[in-house]
Formats: C-alpha cells, structure tokens, sequence
C-alpha cells in the first residue's frame, strides 16, 4: 500500500473520528501487550499507544497513567481526553508522517507519553 494511502486512512481513524478495527487489533497487538506494558514501566510513561495499519484498517492500543489498557476508538477518546482539542489534533498531525514511515518499514508505530502541566501539553 502506498504512503499515501496510509496517511489517509491513519487521518481517517486518529483525526476523523473513523472507525477501528478490532479484528487488526486482535491479530497483531493483543498477543504483544505484555511487551507493550513492561516497556511502558522501564520507560516510566506515563501513556503509551501503538497504532498499526494494515489493507485499508487501523487498530490502536493504548495503556493510561493507572496501566488500564483501552483499544481503538476508546483508545482514540482517552487520548483526546488528556489533551485540549488543538493539542491533539497537531500532535497527531505531527506524527503521522512519522507512522507512516514506521508502517511502511514494516513496524508498529510506538509512542510512550510522559504527563506534563497544563501550560506544556504539546508533544
């Protein structure tokens, strides 16, 4: 699939508010969520997520401040709940060149978060 294309259906899921796979979510990010929580502790994030994209479907993971996981649109919510609309939306902007770069070379996109005050909310 080409870059592009990722792109737009990454914008589609993280900016749009578009629909999840749980399917994607199931065949390749369940099996890995120890993984994903024991590099979240030697990290010290406090958020964690991964995105993965794969024939025209996204899944996300993401693992909050209290380990709690939550997977696709909640995931999606949570994430926009720590953060004020714009911060979201530019961040999520900002990276997305850098899943689409990670999906192509074959990769999940991984991101550990740490908290900070209100007047730093940016990534």
């Amino acid at each position: 699939m080409s870059k592009l294309t990722t792109e737009k259906y990454l914008i589609r899921a993280l900016l749009n508010d578009g629909v999840m796979s749980k399917a994607l979510f199931e065949e390749e990010l369940r099996d890995q969520l120890d993984e994903f929580m024991q590099s979240k502790k030697e990290d010290e994030d406090d958020f964690f997520f991964v995105v993965t994209e794969r024939d025209k479907q996204v899944a996300m993971l993401l693992i909050d401040e209290d380990d709690a996981v939550h997977i696709n649109e909640d995931a999606r919510a949570v994430l926009k709940a720590h953060w004020p609309k714009s911060v979201y939306e530019d961040s999520i902007l900002e990276l997305i060149p850098q899943m689409v770069e990670e999906l192509d070379a074959g990769y999940y996109f991984v991101i550990g978060l740490q908290a900070q005050s209100d007047s730093e909310q940016e990534l």
